[in-house]
């Protein structure tokens, strides 16, 4: 008799066994690595970080949004005291400056503004109360050609005869349809008598109930008006108080914050100044050409258009229906609306296309678009009043997002600055398709620089970038677009920019090396080379082919250029060079090596990959073929540029007190401390004459020479650095306004027959631009 196992018992003792066998673990099915397992509570939440994220910004926006919309009472007084306070407040600081006390001072600004804006009402009253007396004068004039419009309107037309004939037949026989029915007689006779109409008219008014209705509707914007007051009478005599709550506010890094709000205040303040001036150039024309055609209330209606022109898009359109109405009252002929709607015609076309240009410059920053969609928005929550704010508030906004980090999206929203580099939006363009756009934002920056400077500066970026993204994020179709549009892109080149026409056999090749961006390269390089006289050629990559340098037929070559993108091209390199050598000994070999690492650079990995020279960019490489054929390039060199509107940029570095000395101890210590940060030989500070570079700070001296090497430098002085401005490596960063590097000035094309560089030995530059308050780049800060 066996005793029965308990349940369980064998699959439990199974297990090890099952476990335990090798064979078993063999044969069970291999775990995916792609498999399914459960994340940990961490991992999980760090998922929906982005989410979470996107969410608390759309709900923080909508937040903000309401408070603006339900807080508007209160928030439009404020801001537009604040808006106030920008343009007063210099009027109270030069009344401090004459020392009144800051009390007294702002009494006196917030009074005498009142009584101006009391007096110009009472003034504009009176020239209403005598306009309106005058109108019943014109009814005549108005009734007659209302009629002649109303006569001309409804004259008869072309087919005006066909209409009306068809209309009575239609009528003749709906009516004689009607009366041969016998209803229709039965419906006639038991017809009611005509309805009496009765109007009853409304009691008019007693004088009690006109000021009471006067009183009312007056009452919301005076309380406003009062509001506005008091708020600009506190902002002027606690501004500073204000600008540290402010600040504390602000909160992060002190400095950035304190940017933020000058530049706000500086931004905001030359706007409405310039608003000023624009709107007083606009009405002051415009009262004196309506008083010299005639129409009443000139005075009113200029001084209503300077007014109404504060309100964006809408005012000026607004303004101009008055006096094009009185016009139309006045004269019995055509004649005064015609004057006044070519008076009101060219002074807009002169405003805008003369004046405000001339007169906004970048004094916002704002772009086209955020202009209007700013103009939408603050229309929608405020109103009126958020229209006439909108400008001034986005530029807040503006200013903030250029000075805190976290909101640097509002200056890529709302800045006028181009959102990519140049190389970045071809780049974007031919990855998308859009051949046609991407070849006129080339053509655009071949309208500023010649087409050289073109591929050595952008051309090699797109494909730079192209070179990264090869094996990473790009697609075999984004690879296919880039490669079909670049070569479309050289094609436009070569088609508008065609190279000098010559008999002469190409004696410079440029061969891609593997990749599609290494012949498109080597395209740029031939072209460039063309263009400056010397015969050049390309030929596509073909590494891999086994007959392909047997098919180069390179026997009347004398430069070959290899062109590579890869960021370890020495294998490759090698490879070329040597079958080269082999098949056509008398060649002189230049490796241009787009993205090699600087170990590549030097004079024993150059004799290792078996070159001739290596080259970095397309101006070394046009200087290395020249210097090969035996052309002299370095008897020129590339001057710096003068921008335009240079003349304001000048008045303003001779009123800063640069010039005079009088900061030269400061800017001796910046470079002194410039020096020590980035220990380098010499730092200095330039300041860019409308003529020449001047050197008011020096630091630093040119490195000895090694022993035995040679007679060491002299010492430098400030005043040996001093150069005509054409010359100076500062006046390119001047004119272009952004940070300049150069490698090795020996290397450039652009800057290596510069005599004035060359005989004081310099091979390293960095500059960036010295701005003042209203952004003019006076000089530079360079090392």
């Amino acid at each position: 008799m066996t005793t029965p196992k308990p349940v369980g018992a064998s699959s439990a003792r199974q297990a090890p066994d099952a476990d335990a066998n090798p064979r078993n673990k063999a044969e069970s099915p291999p775990q995916s690595p792609f498999s399914s397992r459960a994340e940990s509570p961490s991992e999980a939440f760090a998922a929906l970080i982005p989410e979470i994220r996107l969410m608390v910004g759309l709900t923080s926006a909508a937040v903000i949004i309401a408070a603006l919309y339900f807080g508007r009472e209160i928030l439009i007084p404020l801001a537009l005291a604040l808006l106030l306070g920008f343009v007063l407040y210099p009027l109270v600081a030069w009344l401090k400056r004459l020392g009144l006390p800051l009390l007294a001072a702002v009494t006196v600004v917030v009074s005498l503004s009142l009584g101006g804006v009391v007096l110009s009402g009472v003034a504009l009253g009176q020239q209403v109360s005598s306009l309106s007396q005058q109108l019943p004068t014109y009814q005549s004039n108005i009734r007659k050609k209302l009629r002649d419009l109303r006569a001309t309107a409804l004259g008869p037309g072309m087919f005006d005869g066909a209409v009306e004939t068809l209309n009575v037949v239609k009528q003749e026989v709906e009516k004689a349809a009607a009366e041969d029915t016998p209803e229709a007689g039965a419906k006639r006779r038991a017809q009611p008598p005509a309805v009496q109409r009765v109007r009853i008219d409304p009691t008019p008014p007693r004088p009690f109930e006109n000021a009471l209705a006067w009183i009312e509707a007056a009452i919301a914007p005076l309380a406003t008006a009062s509001i506005v007051l008091v708020f600009l009478f506190l902002v002027l005599l606690d501004r500073d108080d204000l600008r540290d709550r402010l600040l504390r506010l602000l909160g992060g890094n002190l400095h950035r914050s304190t940017d933020a709000m000058d530049e706000a205040g500086r931004r905001i303040s030359k706007y409405l100044t310039m608003q000023l001036v624009v709107n007083l150039t606009y009405g002051i024309p415009m009262a004196a050409g309506l008083w010299f055609i005639g129409v009443p209330g000139a005075l009113l209606w200029g001084a209503a258009a300077s007014i109404m022109r504060f309100v964006p898009y809408v005012g000026p359109m607004i303004s101009a229906v008055a006096p094009i109405a009185l016009a139309f009252a006045v004269d019995p002929g055509w004649n005064m609306v015609l004057l006044t709607v070519g008076l009101i015609v060219l002074l807009e076309v002169i405003s805008n296309n003369v004046v405000e240009p001339w007169l906004y410059g970048a004094s916002t920053g704002l772009s086209a678009i955020s202009l209007i969609a700013a103009a939408t928005f603050w229309t929608a929550i405020w109103g009126p009043i958020g229209l006439i704010l909108s400008t001034p508030l986005t530029v807040c906004l503006l200013v903030i997002g250029r000075h805190l980090p976290r909101l640097g999206f509002l200056d890529v929203l709302l800045g006028s600055q181009p959102a990519l580099d140049a190389a970045t939006r071809i780049y974007q363009r031919l990855l998308s398709g859009e051949v046609e756009s991407a070849i006129e934002v080339a053509g655009e920056e071949v309208v500023e620089a010649d087409v050289a400077a073109f591929y050595n500066v952008t051309g090699l970026a797109v494909l730079r970038m192209a070179t990264l993204d090869h094996t990473g994020v790009a697609s075999a179709e984004h690879r296919h677009r880039l490669v079909v549009g670049m070569d479309a892109l050289i094609d436009g080149m070569i088609e508008q920019h065609p190279p000098h026409a010559s008999d002469a056999a190409a004696t410079v090749v440029c061969i891609g090396g593997k990749w599609e961006t290494d012949t498109l390269a080597a395209r740029m390089l031939a072209h460039a080379l063309s263009l400056g006289g010397l015969p050049a050629t390309h030929r596509p990559s073909g590494l891999m082919q086994a007959d392909y340098i047997d098919r180069l037929e390179l026997a009347d070559t004398t430069t070959v250029c290899l062109s590579f993108f890869s960021a370890e091209p020495k294998t490759a390199a090698q490879t070329f060079c040597r079958r080269l050598r082999r098949r056509w000994p008398h060649l002189r070999v230049v490796l241009a090596l787009w993205n090699a690492p600087p170990e590549l650079l030097d004079e024993d990995a150059r004799r290792e990959l078996g070159a001739d020279a290596v080259v970095t960019s397309l101006s070394e490489a046009v200087m290395q073929m020249a210097h090969a054929l035996g052309i002299d390039i370095e008897a020129g060199f590339l001057a710096a540029p003068v921008p335009e509107n240079d003349a304001i940029r000048v008045a303003a570095l001779r009123d800063s007190g640069l010039l005079d000395g009088r900061a030269q101890p400061l800017l001796e210590a910046v470079s002194r401390r410039v020096a020590d940060i980035f220990d380098v030989p010499i730092a200095m500070v330039s300041l860019i004459d409308a003529e020449q570079q001047r050197v008011p700070a020096l630091f630093g001296q040119p490195p000895q020479q090694e022993q035995g090497s040679g007679v060491s430098p002299p010492s430098l002085r400030a005043e040996d650095l001093q150069m005509p401005r054409a010359a100076s490596l500062c006046g390119h960063v001047v004119a272009n306004g952004r940070t300049m590097v150069v490698p090795d000035l020996a290397r450039d094309l652009r800057f290596a027959g510069n005599p004035a560089l060359n005989e004081k030995g310099v091979r390293f530059y960095a500059g960036a631009p010295l701005r003042d308050a209203e952004q003019h780049a006076l000089g530079t800060l360079c090392i």
